[in-house]
Parts: structure tokens; sequence; C-alpha cells
């Protein structure tokens, strides 16, 4: 039998999952591997979380919901917007998702038409990349200078050089964990008006910097699209829960797309999230884990060799440029793993062009699990 294998498949593969995989096999055999390498936080979700999931399964009516989203989640997320940003969203505008994954695919084949051109950063989350590739989308990656964020004057010139129909930033990014001020910001939506430009806010880290206030995209133009998730902050990652704020010319085409595609999120997990914006408190504790990591990585990167690419403003990522030791990221990771037995993900999948001397650390892990993957790592270097 013949088996049809479409072009739009040949798409990267995600290396930090190919990382976690040997990863994985090597826990299997007895290694005490720690993982650096995925951006999941080690805690489970909030104690409310997890008590309102378990009554949803005793209740047991798990089905379905209308495809935009159960009301009470769709609500609490208006007035999480409210209470944290001072930005009034209305609920009407609010699409949940199964995670942000689900979200750009939304946004993506809602937004664009195939050979359109779509503009993003290099480093940049490879998802980006890959979905678009997937769907016939032309990705315009517009380099960053060492340590930098996107600009409005950048998103300019490359838009003067080969014009595009969107834009997609990150704040805090993944891999580099820089955060865009809230002026940069502004000037960005402005610019973006002026040349007809749409605009698409990953906001998954938010809530996740250490020395900035949270800024939504919103608060500058409310006809940005805007993604977030229960991922990251919430300790959510398993739940495949996230949602997206659109305008409401894009709100039927989405819903249109979503019936068909997703149906709708997971009810369970929908019922469950709606109480993760009450375990503040139990979550900022997770957060000061983070902060401790963070620290204590800042003084021991440099001191290893291992040269901070850019400031660790947000997120749970450390960007380290490598090529003081190779010049193959990936072989270096691999290496890592099997002698070090610490895991960390290779630049390729950040940057196609750069990621050869690059690496991310996640220090998303437990504080003490971060201290003794320094110590492995400054023995193996050493040697």
């Amino acid at each position: 039998m013949t088996v049809a294998i479409s072009r739009r498949s040949a798409v990267e593969p995600f290396h930090a999952m190919d990382v976690l995989a040997d990863a994985n096999r090597l826990k299997a055999k007895g290694f005490p591997i720690i993982s650096m390498a995925v951006g999941q936080p080690s805690e489970p979700a909030p104690k409310a979380v997890r008590d309102a999931a378990v009554a949803a399964a005793i209740n047991g009516r798990i089905g379905y919901t209308d495809a935009l989203g159960i009301s009470e989640l769709r609500e609490a997320i208006s007035n999480h917007y409210a209470d944290h940003y001072d930005v009034d969203v209305p609920y009407s505008r609010i699409v949940v998702t199964t995670g942000s994954s689900a979200a750009f695919n939304l946004a993506f084949l809602a937004m664009f038409d195939p050979r359109d051109r779509v503009a993003t950063t290099a480093p940049g989350y490879p998802a980006y990349r890959n979905i678009m590739k997937a769907l016939g989308i032309e990705l315009i990656e517009i380099p960053l200078a060492k340590g930098g964020y996107p600009t409005a004057e950048l998103m300019a010139d490359a838009f003067r050089d080969r014009p595009f129909k969107g834009f997609l930033f990150a704040s805090p990014a993944n891999p580099t964990g820089s955060v865009i001020p809230a002026d940069e910001i502004a000037r960005i939506a402005m610019t973006a008006k002026e040349l007809g430009i749409s605009l698409i806010s990953d906001e998954i880290y938010h809530r996740l910097a250490f020395d900035a206030a949270d800024t939504t995209a919103l608060a500058a133009d409310p006809d940005v699209v805007v993604i977030n998730s229960f991922s990251k902050y919430y300790c959510m990652t398993g739940w495949r829960i996230g949602w997206m704020v659109v305008p409401d010319a894009l709100l039927r085409p989405i819903e249109r797309i979503q019936q068909s595609l997703y149906i709708s999120a997971p009810e369970l997990s929908q019922r469950a999230a709606v109480h993760a914006f009450g375990a503040g408190v139990e979550l900022d504790a997770v957060k000061r884990k983070y902060a401790m990591s963070r620290e204590m990585l800042l003084k021991q990167l440099p001191r290893l060799g291992l040269e901070i690419a850019a400031p660790m403003d947000g997120a749970f990522y450390a960007y380290c440029d490598v090529s003081r030791f190779s010049n193959d990221s990936m072989a270096f990771a691999r290496r890592m793993i099997r002698e070090a037995h610490v895991a960390a993900t290779p630049g390729h999948d950040f940057d196609p062009v750069n990621g050869h001397r690059t690496m991310r650390f996640s220090y998303a892990g437990d504080p003490a699990d971060m201290i003794e993957a320094m110590d492995r790592l400054e023995t193996w270097l050493a040697k």
C-alpha cells in the first residue's frame, strides 16, 4: 500500500522533546538525570485546582462545552484582566483553548492564508516556525542583538525590506527570558497600526517577570490578539488549557475553526482552571523558588564559562553561549546528558542560524536539583 506523506509535515523536530526523551530513557535505566530541558514547573497545580478537578470527576458530567469555553472560566479570565492589568476585556472576546498550542493554530488559521508572510524574532519559540511551515505561511525571522528584545524600529525595518501581514512577539520571551518594556510595546502597537500589520502577543510567561510589572499588549491596543496559558505560572502544563483574547471580527471565524479542530477544550480542565486565579499565594511561593534558582544561575553559569546570552528578566530560562566548549550545541547536549547526567535544550530549536552555539537551561525544577546540576557541570567541564 502506498502511504501519502505531505511536504507540510517536513518540519523540524522539537529538539527539547528529543532531549527529554533521551533523558527519560537514561532515567529509566537508573541514571540520576536532572532535567533542565523543558519549561515545565516541578510543582503540581494549586490545591484548589486539583480539588475542583476531583469534584468534577466525581460528578461525572464531563463532556463537550461550547466551543468558546464555559462562561464561568471566560468570566474569570475577564476578571483577571481587570484585577491584574486594570484593562477591560469583555468575556465575550475570550476563547478558551486546548493549551496555547491550539491558540496559535487557531490564530494562524483565522488570520493568515498560505503564502502570507508573518514575522517573529530569532531566537524564538520553535513551534511558531513549525506550525506556520505546516500551514504554508512564510515566516520572516528578525534577528535580535545579544540580550535584545523586539522594537518598533526593528519591526519597521524588516517590514520595509519584505512586507508582512502579521508580527508575533513574546514577553517574557522563550528562550531568552527578555521582557519588552511597556513603552516599547506601545510603540510596536502604534507602528503596526500605521503599517497595517496585525499583532499577536504571546503572554504565556506573564506573572513570571522578576524586575518588571506585567504589561499586556491589550493596554496599548485592544485589537491585538493575545495568547496566554495556565501551563507556566499556574503549573498546569499537562492539563492542556489556555486562552486567547481576540477582536470581535475574529471571534466567529475562530469559533468555527475550533468547532471542527478541537470541538472544545477539555471540560475537566476548564472547570478546574476557574480556581487558578484564587491561588496567588501558593503560586507566588513557587515563583520565589524560581527566583532563588535564577540568582544562583546568574552567578554560577558565567563562572563555569557558560556566558549568559540574554538578560534573565522573566520566564524560567537561562540562554547561554556554549561556544567556548562546542560549536555543535546538539552534540554538546547529548554528551552532557550521557556524561554529566544533566539535560538542557540545544539552541537549534530557537535559532536555525546561530543556535549551534547556544543552549537553553530551564530552572523550573526544584532549587536543590538546580544546585546539584551546576555542581555536576562544574565537575564535567573541568575534565
